[in-house]
């Protein structure tokens, strides 16, 4: 059985209508966890120019998740649900392959997909700026984020380009 939590954020608050939207379209997914008792988040987001919907589906051995920005909250959930789904079947079918021993092919495959390996490790040399500068660097170097020392504080700081367009700044401190 799917029990189903629809939240909002940034201000949205989910109607009646999209809840029973999201939970209608959740429920057609059921007959893929017999057997099992998930409950999948939704969650809402109001942007400017978009909606974003995230959906978590943790089952017994995955978490599932999928998201889409559209301009219509409808189109964002179908969209979230179509990827989740083909996520499902995908790990179905890797589950359901077995080799001669019985072991699981997908358990392996799983562990690679979520356990990213380090590729590359990068020096760099700490030049002491402002936030604004920081992201002056930043845009300048097309990234979307920027670590830094801050020239008031003099603390190694990263400051990032969030999903909403605006910045954050993550300022470390010692022990």
């Amino acid at each position: 059985m799917i029990k189903v939590e629809v939240l909002g954020k940034n201000g949205f608050e989910p109607s009646n209508s999209n809840k029973d939207y999201a939970v209608k379209k959740l429920q057609k997914l059921e007959h893929l966890f017999t057997g099992q008792d998930v409950t999948a988040r939704v969650v809402c987001k109001v942007y400017p120019t978009y909606h974003k919907v995230e959906i978590t589906l943790p089952t017994k051995n995955a978490i599932l998740r999928s998201e889409s920005k559209e301009k219509d909250i409808y189109a964002a959930i179908d969209i979230s649900i179509d990827k989740l789904l083909g996520q499902v079947r995908k790990y179905k079918t890797k589950r359901d392959r077995t080799n001669k021993d019985g072991i699981k092919e997908v358990e392996q495959a799983w562990v690679e997909v979520k356990e990213p390996k380090l590729v590359k490790s990068k020096n760099i040399e700490l030049e002491p700026m402002s936030k604004e500068e920081a992201i002056d660097q930043m845009e300048l170097l097309g990234h979307d984020f920027f670590v830094y020392l801050d020239s008031s504080t003099h603390k190694t700081n990263v400051i990032y380009l969030r999903d909403d367009g605006d910045y954050a700044v993550i300022e470390t401190k010692e022990k």
